[in-house]
């Protein structure tokens, strides 16, 4: 049975990885948003900022850019469902003899390889600007895939969501709702010792911080490697609560 369902689970991350690449149009935009983002605030704040974080500002921006393109890139989870709803995808995949859970599993992995291909270019336009990792190939490469997983626990929320509320552009305006608060009040682009100090106990303790602070502690070995593990328990506990929500949703669709 298990085995059943990772075949089925496969063949879905199949349809949607092609159908992802045979769009190159989502790939394409969802590579300029968050490209535009490191350019503008690079070269922005990175004046102004880059003293405050302590060096260079692109060595301090760029894992938090990858961690806003990750949550960006969840968010289509829930608008691609929500799609699939509407145009009767969903229902043709239910009416054949598959698991349950295959078509969410399958929806969120194949995203979190559009997310591999967006986050790795986002580190080459970083290196083009002068980033650079100094905890070797192998830290940096466990600081990659931190971001893909957090990712993929969060494709979770938003698959729920598009479950939820089945329209493609109402999914969208409500994941930015949720999104925007953990990216801008959080260590992303300015350290959390700047902000006020009410601001500063929620962007202590929310997911994004968390995140953020491990990618750059494996990239050049700042701060506390407890991030690490701070993030993973919140992969975790994401995926323990919203993957059976998600498929519980899935089994309520009439």
């Amino acid at each position: 049975m298990i085995a059943s369902g990772a075949g089925h689970t496969l063949q879905i991350v199949k349809r949607n990885v092609k159908r992802n690449f045979r769009i190159p149009q989502l790939l394409i935009f969802s590579s300029i948003q968050p490209i535009i983002f490191l350019l503008l605030f690079n070269f922005v704040f990175g004046g102004v900022v880059g003293p405050e974080s302590g060096g260079k500002y692109i060595n301090f921006l760029l894992p938090g850019i990858l961690a806003q393109t990750a949550l960006f890139g969840a968010i289509q989870t829930g608008v691609g469902l929500a799609e699939d709803l509407n145009k009767g995808v969903i229902d043709r995949l239910r009416s054949l003899p598959i698991a349950r859970y295959a078509v969410l599993a399958g929806r969120t992995l194949a995203d979190s390889v559009r997310n591999i291909v967006v986050i790795t270019l986002m580190c080459l336009v970083g290196f083009a600007l002068g980033f650079r990792f100094e905890e070797g190939v192998a830290s940096f490469l466990a600081a990659a895939g931190l971001v893909v997983l957090f990712a993929y626990a969060f494709s979770w929320i938003s698959a729920t969501v598009g479950l939820i509320l089945r329209d493609s552009e109402t999914v969208q305006v409500a994941g930015f709702l949720w999104v925007f608060p953990l990216v801008f009040a959080s260590s992303v682009f300015v350290p959390v010792e700047t902000m006020p100090g009410w601001l500063q106990v929620f962007a202590r303790n929310q997911p994004v911080t968390e995140v953020v602070n491990a990618v750059r502690y494996l990239m050049h070995g700042t701060g506390s490697g407890a991030a690490v593990w701070h993030t993973l328990l919140w992969v975790g506990g994401l995926l323990a609560v919203f993957a059976p929500l998600g498929v519980w949703r899935y089994r309520k669709i009439q």
